[in-house]
């Protein structure tokens, strides 16, 4: 076991310090001000706007539409734009790894982004029923008519928009993609001191911007470049060749049963190695199910409909349905240690540990049986979080509960996750506190075992 447990932290310890990885936790983890404000504008709504509307209660709707507008506001300011803001970060922690200026980092890598979207919206409107000759006088107007299946229509196009579908939750792996190459040019330029070299004299905020004129330049034209070329040899956005060539399949990949058991089951894993598992797969719970959560958000908000959410499993179905009171659902461990544990140091601990389990901070517990690399719960501590994720995904798939489409902190007690994380759905909820008398259930069996072990020989 110590021969197992030394090699797997040996991989594992590079593979949750890998620098690059680490770079994209930390841009993820430092969105959350945006994404939670943006998540909290699109609850209020649902509360303000969505619920009341289908129970018929327009009039209070109408009340509540100045709020509702800001609610808007907020949402376009940060969810609707979290591409732009993630291009900003990673560019910014890429920078930090590099040891080279991260403000101009983040700069550089938030305009290469911008430089490769498309720089004109079109709107398409079907002239359906119109004469022959009502459609000639409109070309003759000068405006753009198309044929679309056979129909004819009627397309204008503005030049200097953004839209969202780049800005948004979908741009998110071009602006990974564009972050890398842009910060790698950046950084590279710089070690190499191909850079404008001011007197020692000048104030440095002034050198530091001097010195990223240059690579921060070749930097934005690599990235416009290869804009350029993808769009001449496809007649594509680069956002609309990356999402259908890799973001797409690798969040269709994510959406199997097997894929969410396989990942709920090796951050338990992780864990009971004594690393910290959400940290170490961090990139792929942020970078794919996350990017799923945030695009299930915007959909809801254009859709008002939970029926049209296109990611059944997203970041925060993990903690809203097998992670209560932490990872290993050890809220229900410290219940089967009230009810059926004859060990005072057991009870002791998860007397200790109660108000901090509620709120899903379970290291006291965790550290305190301890968890890590202990034979007596090593069965339910690897097994309760994928069956509970197993349930969940079953009711989800089925229609039973809706996909979680909202960003909630996750110190959020359980069952009340899952209900604010779902848009106010009380089965969800009911779904959630299942799985922890699930968990209950499991546990059981391990706590009263545990009875019979001398204390310290574990």
């Amino acid at each position: 076991m110590s021969n197992i447990s030394d090699k797997f932290m040996e991989i594992s310890g590079k593979i949750g310090s890998q620098r690059h990885l680490v770079a994209i936790r930390d841009s993820f983890i430092s969105m959350m001000p945006v994404t939670m404000a943006g998540s909290v504008a699109v609850l209020l709504n649902v509360f303000l706007r969505d619920i009341p509307n289908n129970m018929g209660w327009t009039g209070f709707a109408e009340a509540m539409q100045p709020l509702i507008n800001v609610n808007g506001y907020v949402y376009f300011g940060t969810i609707g734009i979290m591409a732009l803001v993630f291009s900003f970060a990673l560019g910014y922690n890429l920078s930090n790894m590099h040891k080279v200026n991260p403000l101009a980092g983040g700069l550089i890598s938030f305009a290469s982004f911008i430089s490769t979207m498309p720089q004109s919206l079109t709107i398409s409107t079907a002239l359906d029923g119109l004469d022959n000759s009502v459609i000639t006088a409109l070309k003759d107007l000068g405006l753009t008519i198309a044929t679309n299946d056979g129909a004819s229509v009627l397309e204008t196009s503005e030049w200097g928009a953004i839209a969202l579908k780049y800005a948004g939750a979908t741009g998110l792996f071009t602006a990974l993609f564009i972050g890398f190459l842009s910060t790698f040019v950046y950084a590279s330029l710089v070690k190499r001191n191909i850079t404008i070299k001011l007197p020692d004299t000048v104030p440095p905020a002034v050198n530091k911007a001097f010195v990223a004129i240059i690579p921060g330049t070749a930097a934005i034209y690599a990235s416009s470049i290869l804009a350029y070329a993808v769009y001449a040899a496809t007649g594509q956005a680069l956002s609309d060749v990356i999402s259908t060539y890799i973001q797409m399949p690798l969040m269709g990949l994510s959406q199997g049963i097997g894929s969410v058991i396989l990942l709920t089951f090796l951050v338990q894993l992780f864990w009971f190695f004594g690393l910290h598992g959400h940290n170490v797969l961090a990139p792929v719970m942020d970078g794919i199910y996350g990017v799923a959560l945030n695009e299930n958000t915007a959909v809801y908000e254009a859709t008002r409909s939970a029926a049209e959410l296109p990611w059944l499993w997203t970041r925060g179905s993990f903690d809203a349905y097998a992670q209560m009171g932490g990872s290993g659902v050890t809220l229900a461990l410290i219940l089967a240690i009230f009810i059926f544990s004859k060990r005072e140091e057991y009870k002791t601990v998860a007397r200790l540990s109660t108000p901090m389990g509620i709120f899903n901070i379970n290291e006291p517990i965790t550290f305190g049986i301890p968890m890590v690399l202990n034979p007596l719960f090593v069965i339910p501590w690897l097994i309760v979080p994928p069956v509970c994720a197993t349930i969940a995904y079953l009711a989800t798939s089925m229609g039973l509960i809706p996909p979680v489409f909202l960003a909630v902190p996750w110190i959020t007690p359980p069952g009340l996750y899952a209900y604010l994380a779902t848009g106010g759905n009380v089965m969800a909820a009911l779904v959630s506190l299942f799985n922890l008398f699930i968990a209950f259930l499991i546990w059981t069996p391990f706590v009263i075992s545990a009875n019979k072990v001398k204390a310290g020989t574990e």
